[in-house]
């Protein structure tokens, strides 16, 4: 789904195998190289939990890519690394899931957008 970018490496730690086994009360680190196809003066972040072919919003604390480690204006043709955390809230269930996360550009177009399996756990 990545039409904007192309997604060279992703890292989730820690998440020694998948599913990823979240643990309630802990912050995971996301750490996504891509190489971007357009150029855009900012970048917004979006992340859903894929329960029954739903997406559920997952609150993330910053959505702004350019407060993510990417240098903004994004260039045609540089590569970038995407750094954020993900929140596991203590009142989340614990639930199998799949976590998507999507980087937008102005044009509310993919720069990327990748899927991981997990399982939310005390």
């Amino acid at each position: 789904g990545s039409i904007d970018g192309s997604i060279q490496e992703v890292n989730v730690s820690p998440c020694p195998t998948q599913p990823c086994l979240l643990h309630k009360g802990i912050s995971y680190s996301i750490n996504v190289t891509f190489a971007s196809k357009i150029e855009s003066q900012g970048s917004k972040a979006r992340v859903y939990g894929e329960m029954l072919h739903v997406d559920i919003p997952f609150p993330i604390p910053e959505p702004d890519g350019c407060k993510s480690g990417i240098q903004c204006p994004i260039q045609k043709g540089r590569s970038y690394s995407y750094l954020n955390k993900l929140p596991v809230k203590s009142e989340y269930p614990n639930i199998k899931l799949i976590v998507k996360w999507e980087l937008v550009d102005d044009q509310d177009q993919m720069l990327f957008c990748w899927k991981i399996p997990v399982q939310i756990t005390s």
